[in-house]
């Protein structure tokens, strides 16, 4: 090494450039945009997780709940089994069929307003004899009684349209 190259050797060393490139802004990892690129990441998860709880993942038992309902108590009466079909609380409409059930049979479920209480109940070939009965908010409404092979029977009560108060027996 000459003299020239020594001197910028020392004066490099004595400016604190140890004979590495300096890295280029174009090299260096721009923080700013990282910072920018994590935000937009976080706000993009806090929208996904906003939309899972708003959405909740059940829209059918959300609406559900926003209808008006009353309470009403099915009972069937007798020995021995029947086929038991009732209305409970369902957007669609449809009625909950139980096969075969053992009686006495009981069951309490949310009707919404507006629509009716049903029970129909159907003996199978042995026959027998069976009673239905519906209860709105505690208070009997109709009761029948269905008897011999295949004997059937439906009670019915009519639920109010968007009030509270339980229907006259």
């Amino acid at each position: 090494m000459d003299d020239t190259e020594r001197d910028v050797v020392e004066r490099d060393a004595a400016e604190g450039d140890t004979g590495e490139q300096a890295e280029s802004p174009a090299r260096r990892p721009d923080r700013a945009g990282l910072f920018i690129a994590g935000g937009v990441l976080a706000a993009c998860a806090a929208l996904v997780g906003y939309g899972v709880v708003v959405d909740g993942g059940n829209d059918t038992e959300e609406s559900e709940r926003r209808v008006p309902t009353a309470a009403v108590t099915y009972e069937v009466t007798g020995t021995g089994t029947a086929d038991i079909t009732y209305q409970a609380r369902s957007e669609s409409g449809e009625a909950v069929v139980v096969k075969a059930a053992s009686l006495p049979w009981r069951k309490t479920v949310d009707v919404p307003l507006g629509r009716n209480a049903v029970v129909s109940i159907t003996l199978g070939e042995k026959g027998g004899e069976a009673r239905c009965a519906v209860a709105v908010r505690g208070r009997h409404v109709q009761g029948a009684t269905a008897a011999g092979e295949f004997g059937r029977a439906t009670c019915t009560g009519s639920l109010p349209r968007g009030s509270r108060e339980a229907p006259a027996s």
